[in-house]
């Protein structure tokens, strides 16, 4: 009896033993499937572009002569600021005098030449009546007065304009602003609209930077943008594309003139600036950047099937940004990709998808 019963019992020892294993062996195996957190790709991309530049003013030019001449004083230097109809510079103006003593003998000379020939034509108007003059005679006569008025008016012109020439050897200034640039020296002889200053117009300022040839196409006029000075990086200035230079300048690059909607007060001339400019596209996905590895200097995904099953999927990346990148190629809008612990995964391994709150996904077929 007792050896019936020792049987049954390592029967039962037995049975409970293998039961046992075959459990422990099942829960391995669910454990060794692991949970991985998947997400679809953003169909929208924040982009922020920046480039350095300096700040100039919107309005500036350079200031000339409208005579040539010898500088005898120079009054302001750079950064001067000076007001409207301030004289800067002085030209000699002994040519200039001369020049206009000259003209002014000549309009006398052309004064008295016209008062002797209307003398003349008025007693042949009065001889004409009485045929004591001929007609052949009174119409030579009236157009001697003639081109001696002629001569008049040439004279007044030309004294007027030696006039003016006198009083073109101040240079003045055409509005209220400031001196960014000096050519000239006293002693120093210049020519007629030989630039003298550089003259910033007081108002408003813009930031002018250089944006290279394959990224010109990507701005256009009004476009806003942001503006910081390297003197002040935590603040931000609002502003907007006021012109687009339509041809390169010597280092291939276009210049991009971005004016200030405001503080204008707060920015100097001359500062370094930095522009930004911010574009949200929906033409480009994007994927967190735990998303991303590489393999012998291949970007790629794993991407879900609707197996459950990992793909390793190679793909084309744009700049990477603070917590994303974009995705150029190699990638559909309607995939699930790992958005964690890429590098721990395998191509082909089974997984258990979830989303970000942990519930479980289901892969669709064709996604």
């Amino acid at each position: 009896m007792s050896t019936i019963h020792q049987a049954i019992t390592g029967m039962i020892i037995v049975c409970s033993l293998t039961l046992w294993g075959c459990s422990k062996d099942k829960t391995a195996v669910e454990q060794e499937v692991p949970f991985v957190m998947v997400s679809q790709p953003s169909g929208s991309h924040t982009e922020q572009k920046s480039y350095a530049g300096d700040v100039q003013a919107k309005q500036q030019t350079a200031l000339a002569f409208r005579v040539p001449g010898q500088i005898t004083q120079r009054l302001v230097d750079v950064g001067d600021r000076v007001s409207k109809g301030q004289v800067l510079a002085i030209l000699d103006v002994k040519d200039a005098l001369l020049q206009s003593n000259v003209a002014r003998a000549q309009l006398d000379n052309a004064k008295s030449a016209a008062k002797i020939a209307q003398d003349e034509l008025h007693r042949f108007q009065q001889l004409l009546p009485l045929n004591a003059v001929s007609r052949s005679q009174y119409d030579a006569v009236e157009n001697q007065y003639k081109a001696a008025a002629s001569t008049l008016k040439q004279a007044q012109a030309n004294f007027e304009v030696s006039q003016n020439q006198t009083s073109y050897n101040k240079l003045i200034a055409t509005q209220n602003g400031v001196i960014t640039g000096r050519h000239i020296e006293v002693g120093q002889v210049v020519a007629a609209g030989q630039a003298a200053f550089d003259f910033a117009v007081n108002g408003d300022r813009e930031v002018v930077i250089g944006v290279p040839e394959q990224a010109v196409s990507e701005f256009k006029v009004g476009q806003s943008a942001w503006v910081t000075l390297w003197s002040k990086p935590n603040e931000k200035f609002a502003g907007y594309i006021r012109e687009i230079s339509p041809a390169a300048d010597q280092s291939r690059t276009f210049r991009i003139k971005v004016a200030l909607r405001e503080g204008h007060s707060l920015i100097q001339l001359g500062q370094s600036a930095r522009v930004f400019f911010v574009s949200n596209r929906t033409d480009i996905l994007t994927v967190p950047l735990s998303s991303v590895s590489a393999e012998n200097g291949q970007a790629y995904v794993m991407t879900v099937k609707p197996d459950n099953t990992l793909r390793k999927v190679p793909v084309t990346l744009g700049a990477y940004g603070r917590d994303s990148v974009p995705v150029l190629s190699g990638l559909k809008a309607d995939e699930y990709v790992v958005i964690g612990g890429i590098h721990l995964l395998r191509d082909k391994q089974t997984i258990r998808p979830i989303d970000r709150e942990n519930r479980s996904v289901k892969i669709q077929a064709g996604g």
